[in-house]
């Protein structure tokens, strides 16, 4: 456990009554995110749940074949292992460190002393939950209704948005695995966005330079996720 003043720095907890807060610090235990880090692995045992303070963690999909397809990305205004809030013991996703970090790891049995005893612990969950839902939602009707472009515009808009800089630490061929595509179909368009002068591309980093451009090149379901996010959890909006 962190006793630092300035931790945890996740938005959910902080959205927290001070008294429940207090409560839960000696549950949680301050972790290092690294890249590509997996945290946990699909089916395999859920024993903790995760508040990121910074960076990105993506549930993602593991195929038979090895490729792998992101569900849902979670900074620190939300919580991964959301299963867990329905009582799930084994873990339905793989949770995957895209932006390194820091976060609060919590384990399974205290989430759920928490939630049986904290009432406003128990409906920012479910509240949070249910944004996360509904991003999963949406993004499974972007990937069908929206050029690649545009949804690469949004995916890194959502990584800014959890993010404390326009330079973001991800690499050409893991964005080409989170958005199901093969790299040279990545790389056309990342140079369709840079051509336009809205990111740079470096090594391992690609780096934003014009937000509000960005924003115009990205479909509507990036506003979308984020009208919503505001609605359901107006105290952790990014």
């Amino acid at each position: 456990m962190s006793t630092g003043s300035n931790w945890p720095d996740n938005r959910l907890l902080l959205a927290l009554p001070s008294s429940d807060l207090d409560r839960l610090l000696p549950e949680l235990e301050r972790i290092r995110c690294d890249r590509e880090q997996i945290l946990m692995d699909a089916d395999s045992p859920l024993d903790h749940v995760f508040f990121p303070d910074s960076g990105v963690i993506s549930v993602v999909a593991l195929y038979a074949d090895g490729r792998i397809i992101e569900m849902a990305t979670i900074g620190r205004e939300g919580w991964a292992s959301a299963e867990a809030i329905f009582g799930a013991t084994t873990s339905s996703a793989r949770l995957l460190v895209q932006i390194p970090g820091r976060a609060a790891k919590m384990s399974r049995a205290a989430f759920t002393g928490a939630l049986e005893s904290m009432p406003a612990f128990r409906n920012l969950m479910y509240a949070s939950v249910q944004a996360f839902l509904e991003q999963v939602m949406m993004s499974v009707a972007c990937n069908g209704a929206h050029s690649l472009k545009q949804r690469l515009a949004r995916w890194l808009l959502m990584m800014r948005d959890r993010s404390d800089d326009d330079a973001l630490q991800i690499t050409q061929s893991l964005l080409a695995e989170m958005l199901g595509v093969q790299r040279p179909t990545i790389t056309n368009a990342a140079r369709e966005l840079e051509g336009a002068g809205l990111i740079v591309r470096g090594r391992r980093q690609v780096t934003i330079l014009d937000r509000p451009g960005l924003v115009a090149a990205s479909c509507e379901c990036y506003q979308l996720v984020r009208a919503r996010t505001a609605f359901l959890l107006p105290e952790t909006y990014v």
